[in-house]
């Protein structure tokens, strides 16, 4: 409510009243579903558990990304050698956890622009391009697209490596993990980093670290996959490690005889012949 006080050319004061009326909550929809619920038996949809484990270091010469295989469908293990390491440029990958559709649509919209990047300006990638794309992508749409990712690279600049999360913030770190099994790989990170590392000692400790992730985490599992970037060479390496093999499968032997059969039918069926149909150049048909 607002109050407006004014004067008549004659002296008098003159006082108006405005009121504004501000729209509030609308739990129309909230209503609609509670009826739904009681009167039709609908249930309300509600969101699918994802499951991951993605992580990246930075060592003496550039980046090396890790990332489990498991893709999950809640309970179900709906794909168990899945690729989660996205090429964004020759030069940079993207680690993606969250929903699988998200994570690959995201990258190949944002690896699209750096193609037609590069076909404009006849320079190679950089990292900190991609990361704006992504993040300023994913800030529009609030946290609805569920791509949480970890990008690194190498550029003229050097070597980079990033986390960003589905609403759009970013974290720039020596050593990142995202996804469900997040914790036990940072465990690792945390145990055994150290600067300035070779890209063997890079490669054990990303493969430890995705390993706690598989062991620890219901949703991580299968293999371990890892993506080495450096200066003029990227090397993207399928089943680093299988880790979750079955060593042995049980054979059963059933003899014959264990279930029993209570009756038994057996009906002739006779043959029927099918008719063969020819069709002649002068377009009579014949049936034999």
């Amino acid at each position: 409510t607002a109050l407006k006080t004014g004067s008549t050319p004659s002296g008098i004061t003159m006082t108006s009243t405005t009121t504004t009326t501000l729209k509030s909550f609308d739990f129309s929809n909230f209503h609609r579903n509670e009826s739904l619920q009681k009167q039709h038996g609908l249930k309300v949809p509600t969101a699918l558990k994802t499951g991951t484990t993605i992580c990246g270091v930075i060592y003496k010469d550039g980046v090396v990304l890790g990332a489990d295989t498991r893709a999950t469908e809640g309970p179900i293990v709906a794909d168990k050698n899945c690729e989660k390491i996205h090429f964004v440029a020759p030069n940079i990958y993207c680690c993606g956890a969250g929903t699988a559709a998200d994570t690959e649509n995201v990258t190949a919209m944002v690896s699209s622009e750096l193609q037609l990047h590069r076909y404009s300006t006849g320079r190679s990638s950089r990292v900190i391009t991609s990361l704006t794309i992504l993040k300023r992508h994913l800030f529009k749409y609030q946290g609805h697209v569920s791509a949480a990712l970890v990008l690194g690279g190498v550029d003229v600049t050097g070597p980079h490596l990033h986390t960003i999360y589905p609403h759009g913030s970013t974290d720039s770190l020596p050593f990142v993990t995202m996804g469900s099994g997040s914790l036990a790989a940072m465990s690792m990170f945390e145990k055994d980093y150290k600067d300035d590392m070779t890209e063997e000692e890079a490669k054990r400790l990303v493969h430890a670290a995705i390993s706690a992730g598989i062991y620890n985490d219901l949703g991580s599992g299968s293999n371990v996959d890892l993506c080495v970037i450096k200066r003029g060479k990227t090397e993207y390496i399928r089943g680093y490690d299988q880790s979750n093999q079955r060593k042995e499968r049980r054979q059963y032997l059933i003899p014959k005889g264990t279930t029993r059969v209570e009756s038994e039918k057996v009906k002739f069926v006779k043959d029927t012949f099918a008719t063969k149909i020819i069709v002649e150049d002068d377009n009579d048909v014949m049936q034999d």
